[in-house]
C-alpha cells in the first residue's frame, strides 16, 4: 500500500514540476541589454543602478517611453531605449513586472 502511495506521490509530483516548467516564460531577446546592468531578474549589478524587478508593468512602460521620448534621460537609457518598438517596451515591461521581488524587513 505504502509503494503505491509513494508512486502516485512521485507522479503526481512529477506532472507538477511539468506544469510549472511549461509556465516558465523565456525572457524577450532585449533583456540580453538590459541584463548587463539591471541582470535577468532585474536586480541592479551596482548601487547607481534601480532595480526593475517586481516593478509594475505601467511605471516601467512609462520610464521607457520617457527614455525614448527624450522626457527623462540617462547617458546610457536615452540611447538604448530609442531604439526600441512599442512591442518591444511592452515585452520588456511584462518580463520585468512578472518577476516576483521579496524584501527583508531590518532585524
Amino acid at each position: 500500500m505504502r509503494s503505491f502511495f509513494g508512486a502516485v506521490l512521485v507522479a503526481a509530483c512529477g506532472l507538477g514540476a511539468g506544469a510549472v516548467l511549461a509556465q516558465t516564460a523565456t525572457p524577450p531577446a532585449q533583456t540580453q541589454t538590459c541584463r548587463v546592468c539591471h541582470g535577468l531578474d532585474g536586480t541592479g549589478t551596482n548601487p547607481m543602478i534601480p532595480n526593475i524587478g517586481g516593478q509594475s508593468e505601467e511605471y516601467l512602460s512609462k520610464q521607457l517611453q520617457d527614455f525614448r521620448a527624450g522626457r527623462r534621460e540617462d547617458p546610457q537609457m536615452s540611447i538604448i531605449a530609442r531604439d526600441l518598438t512599442d512591442e518591444d517596451i511592452k515585452a520588456l515591461s511584462a518580463w520585468f513586472a512578472s518577476i516576483t521581488a521579496t524584501y527583508a524587513l531590518p532585524q
